[in-house]
Parts: C-alpha cells; sequence; structure tokens
C-alpha cells in the first residue's frame, strides 16, 4: 500500500497495466453487478438537475424505470446508486452498435449537460472506500476487463495513468502528481 495525504492506494492501482478496449466487452460493466453505480452526495443534485437534459438520450424502459424509482435510489448497504432496470443494467445506459454507453456521457459529450457520469464510473475499475481517516483506493478485479489488462500489457500503460483524467476529477491535479512521483519512485525502487 502507498499513502498520499489521507488516501491509501492498493499497489494494483500502480502495478496493473490496463486500457479499456470497449469494443471487446461491450460496455458490459454498465449491465453487470448486484447495484447500481455508487454516487457521491453532491451528485444527488446534480442528477436531478441534468435529468431533463439525458432524459432524451434514454431507452424508454429507463425513463420509465427512472420516473418510478427517481434518479438515485437508495441500495441494501444503504449508499445512494444509480437506479437499476429490473436489478440487472444501470437505468441510464443506452446502446450504440451494440455497445452500452452511459446516456449521462453522451448528453455531456454533446455539450448538454457540465456533468460527465458518476465519478465511480469515470474512475472503474478503481475503487474509493470512503473512511472517517482515509480513503482506500482499490483495483477492483473483474473477468469483464480481461481485454482491458490485455490491451494494457499491449500497449503498457498503467492503470492509474489510463485513469489520470478521473483521478484529477477526484482528488485534483495536485494529489495525482504526487501519485506519479510516487509510482516512479516504487518503480524505481523495484527495479534495483
Amino acid at each position: 500500500m502507498l499513502q498520499i495525504d489521507d488516501k491509501i492506494i492498493s499497489f494494483d492501482v500502480l502495478d496493473k497495466k490496463f486500457v479499456c478496449d470497449i469494443t471487446k466487452c461491450k460496455g458490459a460493466c454498465c449491465i453487470e453487478g448486484d447495484a447500481g453505480a455508487p454516487l457521491e452526495k453532491k451528485e444527488l443534485k446534480i442528477l436531478e438537475k441534468v435529468y431533463p437534459s439525458v432524459k432524451p438520450y434514454l431507452r424508454k424502459i429507463s425513463i420509465e424505470t427512472i420516473e418510478k424509482q427517481g434518479v438515485y435510489v437508495i441500495d441494501s448497504d444503504g449508499d445512494y446508486v444509480t437506479p437499476l432496470i429490473e436489478n440487472r443494467e444501470c437505468a441510464y445506459l443506452i446502446f450504440e452498435n451494440d455497445i452500452a454507453l452511459c446516456g449521462i456521457e453522451k448528453a455531456y459529450l454533446d455539450k448538454k449537460i457540465k456533468f460527465r457520469k458518476p465519478v465511480s464510473c469515470h474512475l472503474y475499475p478503481i475503487r474509493i472506500t470512503k473512511y472517517k481517516q482515509f480513503d482506500a483506493v482499490n483495483y477492483e478485479e473483474n473477468k469483464i476487463c480481461k481485454h482491458a489488462l490485455i490491451n494494457g500489457e499491449q500497449k503498457k500503460e498503467k492503470l492509474y495513468l489510463f485513469l489520470e483524467e478521473p483521478l484529477t476529477r477526484t482528488y485534483g491535479k495536485k494529489w495525482v502528481e504526487k501519485l506519479k512521483i510516487a509510482a516512479s519512485e516504487l518503480l524505481k525502487n523495484s527495479s534495483t
């Protein structure tokens, strides 16, 4: 484990080579799982605000689900998450060319809203668990990402570098720079 400020980062985040290959996984991370995407409290109001602009991108079943359950729900652990359609896929999911994508992100890319998507989705497969004293920053291994690991090996790109943008969104540019320096030092020390 590596500690930077009050964040404890697992070595997997630093060591794993990972580059998402959505053409292979077909966006399965938006479909698989036992709960919706985790949401931060500040994202709840944002989802309420952007929903009218996101709605035109969504499928009929998505709209029905969101309008019945709400733009977010509380899961069995008491956490805020995106609603699911029939306890399976994220209600914000859309399909393009048989690939699952985020309707929120589609609206963002079309410049209809300024919110890209829930940060937990942007960070995946990094998962952050917040404790009173620190945040635990971990890699969540998932068989649906096997092609991303192969792609990462081929491109020789580390997970934390592939996810630099969402890490910066979460913790800021200065923190990410500290992470890069620490990871570089660790790599140097492990090769000697």
